[in-house]
């Protein structure tokens, strides 16, 4: 058993990255997706949860995609389109369709009958010591392989569940995943369920408290090692943004925030519609930075490459600053902060 710790999610996956590497070649494993270097039953903890981005994995994490797959979480929708335009390579890893049926949000607030989330809150509202508080994502009767071993479906969710806990007025987080990816899966998963935790923190009035994942199977696919590396240590800008509101506010927001999502997802946005949507002022500032990213990354797949740069003008995460400046670096060649922008390289 592995445990790795560190004050931010980079650090964290630097040290998961290093033992992966080192450990694992001694212990490769299979899997119907090809040979793998696997380090099992691996703890990771984050005692800063609002630090969540992974800065170090070359290439660069997309956080447009990161931020769009946290909304769609906590808004509980199954809608592939509104997801495939931020990655359109996602359904090669969960199949075609108009909706994924492992989506984490709608398993979190629709698939069981129930909302789970809202239940979780109300009960950890009523009784700050239970121990009792789990979010279900995994479904036997549509998860569990079939009796020869074949995968019932493309979308079988790697998060089995979430479990929350309130100690000395914090929301410690911890999730558990049966099979984690290092290089395409990790990067998302701190910022998806941290910023969950982040937000739930904040309906119930406590300070965010330590994110804690377990991941059964750490591994990294052996032909995916040539695609993926991890950059040398640089300087860490911190997450300046505070996302905690009351559960009315922070409930309406999220579903506006999803709404303009899906807006920019539109075929055909004009320049002004895509700044109309991104124009989100009386929302809390950390919000509207979260939508500055979103909509520069509409902007950009449009070829608008100015209006991109100039709707990151405005926001006021450094954080966020630093990871679109990488993600556009990577798609285009340079540095954003340059503002010599080269051909797209073809990253979608």
């Amino acid at each position: 058993m592995e445990i790795f710790r560190a004050r931010t999610a980079d650090g964290v996956w630097r040290q998961a990255h290093a033992a992966v590497m080192e450990t694992a070649p001694h212990a490769k494993q299979a899997s119907r997706a090809g040979e793998t270097l696997e380090l099992l039953h691996v703890g990771l903890e984050v005692d800063d949860p609002r630090q969540r981005w992974v800065i170090s994995r070359r290439p660069s994490v997309n956080p447009a995609f990161a931020i769009a797959d946290a909304l769609w979480i906590l808004a509980g929708s199954n809608d592939a389109d509104v997801m495939n335009f931020w990655f359109s390579g996602l359904p090669k890893f969960a199949g075609q369709g108009s909706t994924y049926p492992g989506a984490y949000g709608h398993r979190l607030r629709k698939h069981f009958g129930v909302d789970q989330v809202k239940r979780a809150c109300a009960a950890l509202s009523s009784d700050t010591k239970s121990r009792q508080v789990v979010l279900q994502f995994w479904d036997v009767l549509t998860d569990l392989p079939e009796a020869d071993g074949a995968p019932r479906t493309p979308d079988v969710p790697c998060n089995v569940m979430s479990m929350l806990k309130v100690r000395g007025r914090r929301l410690e987080w911890t999730q558990v995943l049966r099979s984690n990816d290092l290089f395409r899966g990790l990067p998302n998963n701190f910022v998806q369920f941290t910023l969950l935790q982040e937000v739930i923190a904040g309906w119930l009035g406590l300070e965010i408290g330590g994110y804690h994942q377990w991941c059964d199977s750490l591994h990294a696919y052996e032909d995916s090692l040539n695609e993926f590396s991890c950059g040398a240590p640089v300087v860490e800008e911190r997450n300046t943004d505070s996302l905690a509101s009351p559960f009315d506010q922070s409930d309406r927001l999220i579903s506006e925030m999803f709404r303009r999502m899906a807006m920019l997802t539109a075929p055909e946005l004009s320049e002004t519609q895509v700044s109309e949507i991104a124009a989100m002022d009386d929302a809390p500032v950390g919000y509207r930075n979260l939508l500055r990213v979103l909509a520069s990354e509409s902007a950009r797949r449009r070829a608008r490459l100015d209006q991109a740069q100039a709707l990151m003008a405005d926001c006021t995460n450094p954080q966020l600053v630093q990871v679109w400046s990488s993600w556009l670096e990577r798609v285009h060649g340079v540095p954003a902060r340059t503002g010599v922008i080269s051909s797209p390289k073809g990253i979608t």
